[in-house]
């Protein structure tokens, strides 16, 4: 376990008055099918922001990289029939690693978080023919490349679509570069 979610754990029990492992009982005993249904349930009944909501959900259902022995499955699985977009993602994080030793790769089921002091960006294969790069970027306007996310629960505020490696442009290097720095 990381500093990050031991962090989380703590505040998750000075917040609420429950330990973390309090919630993670509550979550499992209700038994919900789906990951959004955790994150509706905690902040609706419980108050929960967003990202606390998001943290419990992924341990109580056991879908984040911390959770499973072989991190490699979780990406294996992301690009099961979207292998074409993998060359995507192993560039980026290739590039990626480069901006510090301090980027935290973190596998999901659906997608990678990459962390900092904070998430700075989203990596995910979203469609069988469009990969996603999704990246906090508050106050960066939107052009032609970079969309503003309009969601009212996103974890990031902008997304670039990609549909095949050459479309990683300095450009696009650019605006992770800047997301990284300002997760600092």
């Amino acid at each position: 376990m990381d500093h990050a979610e031991e962090t989380m754990m703590q505040n998750i029990q000075k917040n609420t008055g429950k330990t973390f492992n309090q919630w993670i009982e509550l979550v499992q005993k209700k038994n919900f099918a789906k990951h959004g249904e955790v994150i509706k349930f905690l902040k609706e009944e419980h108050g929960f922001t967003h990202g606390y909501a998001n943290f419990v959900a992924h341990k109580a259902k056991g879908s984040d990289a911390g959770s499973v022995e072989d991190v490699n499955s979780l990406i294996e699985k992301q690009y099961k029939g979207k292998e074409h977009l993998r060359p995507i993602y192993d560039y980026l994080i290739k590039e990626i690693k480069n901006l510090g030793k301090d980027v935290e790769i973190a596998p999901k089921n659906a997608y990678v978080s990459l962390r900092r002091k904070k998430q700075f960006a989203i990596l995910s294969p979203a469609t069988k023919t469009r990969f996603e790069i999704q990246l906090s970027l508050k106050g960066q306007a939107p052009n032609a490349k970079l969309e503003a996310i309009t969601a009212a629960n996103a974890m990031c505020s902008h997304k670039i679509n990609i549909e095949k490696k050459e479309d990683v442009t300095n450009e696009v290097l650019g605006f992770i570069k800047s997301a990284y720095e300002k997760a600092g």
